[in-house]
């Protein structure tokens, strides 16, 4: 049987620990398009954060010595000598909330430039039932001179990854499979059964295991819109989200999911690939898209309440000084993509307010480049803050000098339960 060779495609969130787990078992090609990126990973850096550096490190070593191991490349040439193919680039959404399939089509008609007869795609990137065989496959077909289930074959298995998460690594998520054809599907869940502890779950075919990614998060998405709605009414009835939910939660089957913003690479983004496909067969989704539009509100509820609450202390909001704790889009976690702390801060300014965001864990070069906001290096105790949301429960968060602002008679609006009660204006 021919020695299974993996090309990775895509190294970031995703693509990197997947390459490095196989890369201690196979020989493994982590190709990314990014230059930068790919002198960062041969130096044995990560600014994700979310990588094993030590694991890397033995993953590359193991290449230099035997005939296994991973080595990193942005030239498409290097994947050659692979014939397993894993797709893990992005899948996000254009301004209009339409899904966009540049990332996974570009790095389809990579792949199809070097594929082989016999070759397996796999794809892990999140997007719409039938993405795969009607999108993707066509561009491999045509690249590759190939038909599909005859010159090469595909699978989905979609990705897990929790950015943040330390505990629900890669290796202890149970992972869906798929296949093409149903030999290859056995191959593919075969391949992930060797790095995984949990092992694996084989969905009958890629559509299947493509539709339950979509409603994996879309299922959450809108649990966090109905109690986004439940925070909306408590606020005009004058009553404590938090008391609410701790009251029902005395029920042995509520689910106790809190409000809060919602963003990141999946849970803000899935729902509009599934609704996506689902206009395209005739079928309008009133309760994804409601839970959408929810959740899209409550960044701009947050600044309209900060905004109200500083007006009853009798601040002018003109110039007001307002501090933003956290930017990225959940705690103890680098990724800022998609986050709703922006739209909170971008809300406030255009009411005139002067915002500063600190982040301890964010990078101030990304956030500047692809957010447009500029990070404060540390909270100045001098600075006048007349309002501090708490939009992010970073661990160095949990202890700050809260009461030392609330003193000097501070707006403080604790979006994710981390400041004392006692000192908290408002609570999501």
């Amino acid at each position: 049987m021919e020695k299974t060779i993996i090309a990775v495609v895509g190294l970031g969130y995703v693509g990197l620990p997947l390459a490095i787990e196989f890369g201690k078992r196979y020989r493994v090609i982590g190709y990314d398009l990014n230059d930068a990126r790919v002198r960062e990973l041969k130096r044995g850096e990560d600014h994700t954060l979310e990588a094993d550096l030590q694991g890397m490190q033995e993953a590359c070593r193991l290449h230099e010595t035997q005939e296994k191991g991973l080595t990193f490349t942005s030239n498409a040439e290097d994947m050659r000598p692979a014939n397993v193919f894993i797709v893990t680039v992005p899948t996000p959404i254009d301004k209009f909330n339409s899904p966009d399939l540049g990332p996974l089509l570009k790095a389809s008609e990579t792949i199809g430039g070097v594929l082989k007869r016999g070759d397996i795609v796999i794809y892990e990137s999140t997007t719409y039932p039938g993405c795969t065989e009607e999108d993707c496959v066509p561009v491999l077909e045509a690249a590759s001179g190939l038909t599909f289930n005859d010159g090469f074959f595909c699978g989905y298995s979609p990705e897990r990854i929790n950015p943040g998460d330390k505990v629900n690594t890669l290796t202890k998520i149970r992972k869906v499979t798929s296949g093409s054809t149903p030999e290859v599907a056995k191959r593919i869940d075969a391949l992930y059964n060797t790095i995984l502890e949990n092992g694996t779950y084989p969905a009958p075919s890629i559509k299947v295991a493509e539709a339950a990614k979509a409603i994996e998060n879309s299922q959450r998405d809108v649990n966090i819109s109905f109690m986004n709605e439940l925070a909306l009414i408590c606020d005009r009835l004058g009553i404590d989200t938090q008391d609410v939910i701790d009251a029902a939660a005395t029920k042995w089957n509520f689910l106790p999911y809190r409000p809060g913003l919602v963003g990141g690479h999946c849970i803000g983004v899935d729902p509009y690939y599934l609704a996506h496909k689902a206009k395209m067969l005739g079928y309008e989704p009133e309760v994804i898209l409601s839970g959408r539009a929810v959740n899209n509100s409550i960044a701009k509820f947050i600044a309209d309440k900060t905004l109200k609450l500083l007006i009853e202390k009798g601040f002018a909001i003109l110039h007001t000084k307002v501090l933003i704790l956290g930017v990225t889009f959940k705690e103890n976690c680098t990724d800022t993509r998609n986050t709703k702390v922006v739209d909170i801060a971008n809300e406030l300014e255009e009411f005139g307010c002067d915002v500063d965001i600190y982040d301890p864990w964010a990078n101030g070069a990304v956030v500047q480049r692809e957010l447009g906001k500029t990070l404060i290096p540390n909270v100045e105790p001098s600075t006048p803050y007349k309002a501090i949301i708490a939009c992010v429960a970073h661990d160095q968060f949990k202890t700050f000098d809260f009461a030392r602002y609330k003193q000097q008679g501070c707006v403080i609006f604790d979006v994710k339960g981390i400041v004392p009660r006692e000192l908290a204006d408002a609570r999501l």
